[in-house]
């Protein structure tokens, strides 16, 4: 049977011609470059659970730190709203929602660049870089003026945050197998949660600044931004690119590529195959992931960035807001900490999914339809509206377990990661200066967009189970071509994780 146009011919058989043709060609994973002319018998003198206990402290220490700080430095500016930034730069509600909405429509655009550079260039070198110049621009943030200067910077700093979550995303691929990953995941993801909790407590704190050499809200910018610029130069360093050029010893490198191989997804291929990215617009899981993920985050941008405002109009002092403000980080550690635990241990990804946007669907309504003199309701649906959150690992770990082909991979997640941006250039647009003080409008926004989010998981796991069960009564699979670097649909052996 011939291939289809502009896609690779796929031989039966793994002979020595054909992995060398394939090698040779820059069609094959680089995994298999390094396999060729290795013994794999010395993988056999390696424990496992010693080597995934030894990978963990290689990179996840680095992966949380990142993305813990890309987290806390978008949201700086919600604890700072109600520190004096709005009436120091003489801003007004619409102009701070303006702020929030520059930082993904950069975020957005940049994303398909990113993706192509990502592929092109050594992924962790690319990553600290990106930590490094996007805390310069948080650190700036303590120079601004007035709305335009941190305009310009909101918009700096969307560009370089674009590359943390498709970065993580990958890595966490190359290095773990697909029921391990949720929980990876997870707590690289775990970030929001303690983000909030550090943003809360340092906002608190600097409340009680009183010197009048800088504002409080200055000295967060400062001290955040310098730390991520730490955090960059670490990742730049110590965050190995691949498995294949890591810091361990050669039979661990071999055990570290081959535990991979039931994955189907490969680790990485520096060549850009355009098949694949035209693939991914064929593919009908692109489309229902990318609903999901858009509808999931209209309430992310509301909540992370108007949580302090929100609870401020229940009737708080602002100290009693930065207080406040510190359940949201332990609701939202403890969410994802179940979620991708169960997810991992059951492998239901997209059920789990449900049920974290349940609780946070239960917690919009709170918001939206308790009466506003009902104080605890109202907080109540505030802490389970960040139970939303937790969704967001597990619909990576679908994109990383569910799409092969590294082109096809970094493909998706760009698109995932835009329909994350576009979710939260939607939500700072349903918070409104005339609907000021309750924001009901927004809230019923929050319930309205859940509810789709929900139903069309639901459509995707559907169309999972119908695609599985189709190969299986076909009979379809094939041989030993975990790294001939196969996209999902190319591969008809590939199953796809429910």
């Amino acid at each position: 049977m011939n291939p289809e146009p502009g896609k690779q011919p796929i031989p039966t058989d793994m002979d020595l011609e054909t992995k060398n043709n394939l090698i040779s060609t820059g069609n094959a994973d680089a995994a298999l470059d390094f396999l060729r002319s290795e013994d794999s018998a010395e993988i056999s003198e390696v424990d496992e659970k010693a080597l995934v206990r030894k990978i963990d402290w290689m990179i996840m220490p680095l992966m949380w730190a990142a993305y813990n700080l890309q987290y806390l430095d978008k949201v700086l500016i919600n604890y700072a709203s109600v520190m004096g930034l709005l009436s120091d730069t003489n801003m007004h509600t619409d102009q701070f929602s303006n702020l929030t909405l520059a930082f993904y429509v950069t975020y957005l655009f940049f994303e398909l660049p990113t993706g192509f550079l990502m592929q092109r260039l050594p992924t962790a070198k690319y990553l600290g870089l990106n930590v490094a110049l996007w805390g310069l621009m948080t650190t700036l943030n303590c120079t601004a003026k007035n709305f335009p200067g941190l305009m310009v910077l909101r918009v700096l700093l969307g560009c370089f945050e674009s590359a943390i979550a498709p970065a993580l995303i990958l890595i966490t691929s190359m290095w773990y197998k697909r029921d391990e990953q949720p929980k990876r995941m997870g707590i690289w993801y775990l970030g929001t949660g303690t983000a909030s909790i550090m943003g809360a407590l340092v906002a608190y704190g600097l409340l009680f600044y009183t010197s009048n050499a800088f504002k409080p809200w200055q000295i967060m910018f400062l001290i955040f931004g310098l730390i991520t610029i730490a955090v960059g130069i670490s990742i730049t360093i110590f965050l190995p690119d691949n498995p294949m050029t890591s810091r361990l010893g050669h039979s661990e490198k071999l055990l570290a590529i081959e535990r991979l191989r039931e994955n189907q997804t490969g680790i990485e291929n520096k060549h850009f195959k355009r098949s694949q990215f035209v693939e991914i617009f064929a593919d009908p899981q692109t489309y229902l992931i990318a609903i999901i993920v858009t509808a999931m985050d209209v309430p992310n941008a509301a909540m992370s960035s108007f949580t302090s405002l929100i609870i401020k109009n229940f009737g708080y002092t602002t100290k009693q807001t930065e207080l406040l403000n510190l359940p949201n980080g332990a609701v939202s550690i403890v969410s994802i900490l179940a979620v991708s635990w169960a997810a991992g241990r059951y492998n239901q990804r997209c059920l789990c999914v449900v049920a974290s946007l349940s609780a946070g669907l239960l917690g919009g309504c709170l918001l939206a339809f308790a009466p506003r003199s009902n104080q605890s309701a109202q907080l109540a649906g505030n802490y389970l509206t960040q139970c939303t959150g937790s969704a967001l690992p597990i619909m990576y770990s679908l994109a990383g377990a569910n799409v092969a082909g590294h082109t096809k991979k970094v493909s998706m997640n760009a698109v995932l990661l835009m329909a994350f941006c576009l979710g939260n250039i939607l939500g700072p647009l349903t918070f409104r200066t005339e609907d000021e003080p309750d924001y009901v409008p927004a809230k019923i926004a929050i319930v309205a967009t859940l509810a789709v989010a929900i139903v069309f998981t639901l459509g995707l796991r559907g169309y999972y189970v119908w695609e599985n069960s189709r190969r299986e009564k076909a009979g379809e699979g094939r041989g030993e071509v975990e790294f001939w670097d196969l996209t999902d649909r190319e591969n008809t052996g590939f199953r796809y994780a429910l």
